[in-house]
Formats: C-alpha cells, structure tokens, sequence
C-alpha cells in the first residue's frame, strides 16, 4: 500500500553544540542586563547605550526562550513527526541528540514491538455453533502519517482529557484499542468460516481445532488487511483460546465421548471378527475338529461375546462331546 511517510529533510543540529550556543547566550544576556544597568545608573551620558544594552537583553532571553524548545532526544526505536503549522514536514527517527527548528510541532510516537492479548470472544463457527475464541497478537508500528493523519488517533487519545493528545503513551494506547476492535473483528470474520471440529471425522475440511498455521496464517492476513489503513504491521497472530460456549459445552462433550464410544466399538468388533475368522480358518486347515453350520453359528456367537463383552466372560465347561 502506498505511503506518504518520508524522512525530514529540514536542518538538524547537534544538540549539544546548541547547547553550548544556549548557554552562552544565557551569559551573555546577563553581561548586557548587569552591564545596562550600570550605565543607566551613571550620569556619564550613555544611558542610550545602557537602553540599547537592556532591550537588546530582554530580546536575547526571548530568542534564548524559544530556541530552548528546539531540543531533541530520541533512543532507538522511537520517532517523531514534524508538522510546520499544520502540515506534514517528515519524520525524524534518529537516535541522538538533536537541535531542529522550535517552531516545528513535533508528535513522539514509539515504533517497538507491543503486545496485544485479547480475552476471549463468543462468536458462531460455520456449523452456527456459538464458541469461546481468543487470540494474542505482536504489532508494531510502520507508518508514522498514517497512524497519526489516516486515522484519528490524536483526538480518541485526548477523549479522556478532552483535548488533543499530544505524548507517545496517550497515542499509542489510541492505537492499542483501534487495533483491539479490529483484531476483535477479524477474529469473528475468521471463525465464521469454519467449523470448531470435524464432529464426524469424515470431512478433509479445515476446522478451527485442527487448522493450526493455516488459520493462524489467515487471521494474521485479515488483520494486516485491516489495520494497514493506521500504518500498523502484525508481526505475529495466533489463537491461544478456543472452546465451546458454555451453554453447549456439556452437550458437546457428551457428543464427543459417544462419539468416541462408537469409534472404540467399531474397533473392538473389527479385531473380534479378524480373531474369530482366523479361529475357524485355523480349525478347518488344521483338521482339529469338524464342526457343521449350526455349531460354527454358536462358536462365533460365544467368541463375539466374550471378545466384544466389557465384564471378563464367566467359562463353562462342556462335559459332552461334540456329537451331540
């Protein structure tokens, strides 16, 4: 996305060399105040140049005023906008100390990492199963016009005060709760897409429990998509909570337990089958015994019962043959 953001081109001094220049001012507003003041008190004839000296003082401390506002420091990762009555003059974000031009407005805004946990939201899978659905994200800012001029992040972080807010905490917690109701609804447009679960563990589709990266990945796109009108990048953004709506929950967890009960089941029955075919392959191969229709139907039965049972099958003995 195009940007507007460009470096400040305007003049930049060392700071400490016009700190040095600000204080020899200083001193030499004091020579011209003590040594004014002497003359006037003098009848020697040069009260002029005592006024001169006086008013040239006074004037010197203004100036000296004004150019004490001009001062800069920034550490890494910080920057600041200059406007010029109102308009944008760049950005400056080197680190140091620094000397610019008092009569540019400055706004500090701070491009570290910042974290995001937001706490879990009720929201309808595709299936229109309500969930509990949270997420924790990495952001940073990118784009210092954007997140103060596209956006109106000065205004909502002078709300509480009632006017404009100008420090790097009032900003950037502005733009922490703009990026909170956007991860809040690209997580909801996200959920909405897919299911919770594969309930039926038949469908190749992607579920919210079992899409790992690729929902990460698509909700980390969504948010870029959205929060890249304030100039914010997401660094990374990852669900960290994900469970069923309370009023279904025990529903659901039921229906998860039936539906590993039959899976078990299924299992169970299919090895007591193998086991059971085998035994009679193993009998008629072997010529251990012959055993007709009925007396096949009754062993199967009996070994199905025991195999496929719960409790531990009570062996009765046969005292009889198989004759009769």
């Amino acid at each position: 996305m195009e940007t507007k953001e460009f470096k400040f081109n305007g003049s930049v001094w060392n700071g400490f060399v016009m700190l040095f220049v600000n204080l020899f001012a200083y001193v030499a507003f004091m020579a011209a105040m003590i040594y004014g003041i002497i003359l006037l008190s003098e009848e020697n004839g040069r009260e002029l140049l005592g006024g001169l000296l006086l008013g040239g003082g006074f004037l010197l401390l203004v100036a000296n005023i004004i150019c004490s506002c001009g001062f800069l420091q920034q550490e890494p990762n910080e920057a600041k906008v200059l406007t010029w009555f109102g308009k944008y003059s760049g950005t400056f974000s080197e680190t140091g100390f620094y000397w610019v031009n008092p009569f540019y407005g400055t706004k500090k805004v701070s491009l570290r990492a910042r974290n995001l946990d937001a706490e879990p939201i009720k929201v309808n899978d595709k299936t229109g199963n309500p969930v509990m659905i949270g997420l924790v994200l990495v952001w940073k800012l990118k784009d210092t016009y954007k997140a103060l001029f596209e956006v109106d992040s000065q205004t909502m972080a002078g709300s509480a005060q009632g006017q404009i807010g100008g420090d790097v905490r009032s900003i950037m917690n502005a733009l922490e709760r703009f990026v909170r109701v956007q991860s809040d609804a690209a997580l909801r447009q996200v959920a909405g897409q897919y299911a919770y679960d594969d309930e039926d563990n038949k469908s190749e589709e992607l579920t919210l429990r079992g899409g790992g990266e690729e929902i990460n990945d698509q909700l980390e796109q969504k948010l870029n998509e959205r929060l890249a009108l304030a100039g914010i990048e997401v660094v990374e953004a990852r669900i960290n909570y994900l469970a069923y709506a309370p009023e279904i929950a025990a529903v659901m967890l039921r229906r998860q337990q039936a539906s590993a009960i039959i899976t078990a089941r299924e299992k169970i029955v299919e090895g007591a089958v193998s086991m059971v075919k085998m035994a009679l392959d193993k009998l008629s191969n072997e010529d251990i015994v012959e055993l007709d229709d009925d007396k096949k139907a009754a062993m199967v039965s009996n070994l199905l019962v025991v195999l496929c049972g719960d409790d531990s099958a009570q062996p009765v003995v046969n005292t009889g043959t198989l004759n009769h």
